[in-house]
């Protein structure tokens, strides 16, 4: 991690052939490595990030510890020492984490209050899993009328797979950010009886996401019989780009392994509209006809 120091200077004041001296900024690179941000107790020290981000703090320093953020900047000021604590800050936009650890000391005599802190990304940071390609807008046909869309280096639908089940199985620390990546909203009461009807599971929709024109929604399937039930994608109707189950199996309903998610990924619609309709079950009647009940 490296740490470099720059002299910026605020305020420049000659008085008495005596100049004030300059404020200073302390630079930290994230190169994901947590960041060491010591504080001094009653003393607030700024954190500037130039990125819209919500600050997770434990529990256990929540009271000791006062976390303001505004524009961009992350006010921090302990009231009581505070032994080594990590603090989150997550990008409310692509979901990235910068991790912060600190520690809160008194203050020593005569020892001056600490300097702001800028973050800014670091040179050696890795290639973001599903970023754009290079390829220019050559590259990609310019002779097109249209700009056509830059290249990924993955396929949508597996960055959105891959991204729904970080969320929703790996600790929030792990989820990789995907630039361009936006929660959708998905009703949780949606009929899902079309999406499996061979096999007797019950579906609930979790959560979507959603990636230029391709949007993914988690639905928890959930086993009502007494029997393993093998999961096969060619099992799921409806208009689907692709179908992903998180295991391949579910066991008997009441163990702990009834239950797994399968990741649907539609392409210019939502789930609710790639669903089938639903049919009734067609039985004989007494005079020989069909009638749908």
């Amino acid at each position: 991690m490296k740490r470099t120091r720059i002299r910026i200077p605020i305020a420049l004041i000659l008085t008495a052939g005596l100049a004030a001296p300059a404020s200073a900024i302390e630079i930290l690179r994230w190169e994901r490595l947590p960041l060491a941000v010591p504080l001094q107790v009653g003393q607030e020290r700024v954190v500037f990030i130039d990125r819209n981000v919500r600050v997770g703090v434990p529990a256990s320093v929540g009271s000791r510890l006062r976390v303001q953020s505004a524009a961009g900047a992350i006010y921090l000021r302990a009231s009581e020492p505070i032994e080594p604590t990590r603090l989150q800050l997550q990008d409310a936009d692509s979901g990235a984490l910068i991790l912060l650890d600190i520690v809160a000391e008194p203050a020593k005599a005569e020892q001056p209050p600490l300097e702001p802190v800028r973050i800014i990304e670091g040179e050696t940071t890795p290639v973001r899993y599903g970023d754009l390609s290079a390829a220019s807008g050559e590259d990609a046909g310019e002779s097109s009328s249209t700009p056509s869309r830059a290249l990924r280096e993955t396929p949508i639908p597996v960055v959105l797979t891959r991204y729904a089940a970080q969320n929703l199985y790996a600790p929030l620390r792990t989820v990789e950010p995907v630039a361009g990546i936006t929660r959708t909203t998905v009703r949780r009461n949606l009929a899902l009886g079309s999406l499996m009807p061979t096999q007797p599971v019950r579906a609930q929709a979790l959560g979507g996401w959603r990636l230029d024109d391709y949007r993914v929604t988690a639905v928890r399937l959930t086993n009502l019989s007494k029997r393993w039930i093998t999961l096969d994608p060619r099992d799921l109707q409806g208009d689907f780009a692709t179908g992903t189950f998180q295991h391949d199996a579910l066991g008997p309903a009441g163990t702990p392994d009834d239950t797994t998610v399968v990741y649907l990924v539609t392409k210019g619609h939502g789930l609710a509209e790639a669903l089938l309709p639903v049919v009734g079950r067609i039985d004989a009647g007494k005079n020989g006809g069909r009638h749908a009940q």
